[in-house]
């Protein structure tokens, strides 16, 4: 069980990464902009990590409040005692920040070298 959620991790992950690349992409002038008004490169590593680990809370969320309704589900269908108890749910939603911060830091940098110049001549 362990190594499916492992591979359920790193699979999310991925995905996360991916879907940060192309937002980096596609903000490119944008981050131009902001970085030729001022803004500097921690300030934009800071946003794109936010965005990625708010991503990642998010599906965290999700597949938190799906396996306590399916464990609500088996417990009236089967008579068994379900429990989540709250460790475990923080422990969920501290994995899912962790694999944000963690597959979200490339994707973060690359946006913040971005040269501001080359950035606002992106198409």
């Amino acid at each position: 069980m362990i190594a499916v959620a492992g591979i359920s991790l790193l699979v999310g992950g991925i995905g996360i990464m991916n879907i940060m690349l192309v937002a980096v992409a596609e903000r490119t002038r944008e981050i131009g902009l902001r970085k030729a008004l001022g803004a500097t490169n921690r300030d934009v590593l800071w946003q794109f990590l936010l965005e990625s680990v708010l991503l990642a809370v998010v599906g965290g969320a999700i597949g938190v409040a799906l396996g306590i309704g399916i464990a609500k589900i088996a417990e009236l269908a089967a008579n068994l005692k379900a429990a989540a108890p709250f460790w475990t749910i923080l422990l969920g939603f501290g994995f899912s920040a962790g694999v944000g911060i963690f597959f979200g830091i490339y994707p973060a940098s690359r946006a913040a070298k971005l040269n501001p110049i080359e950035a606002l001549r992106y198409e």
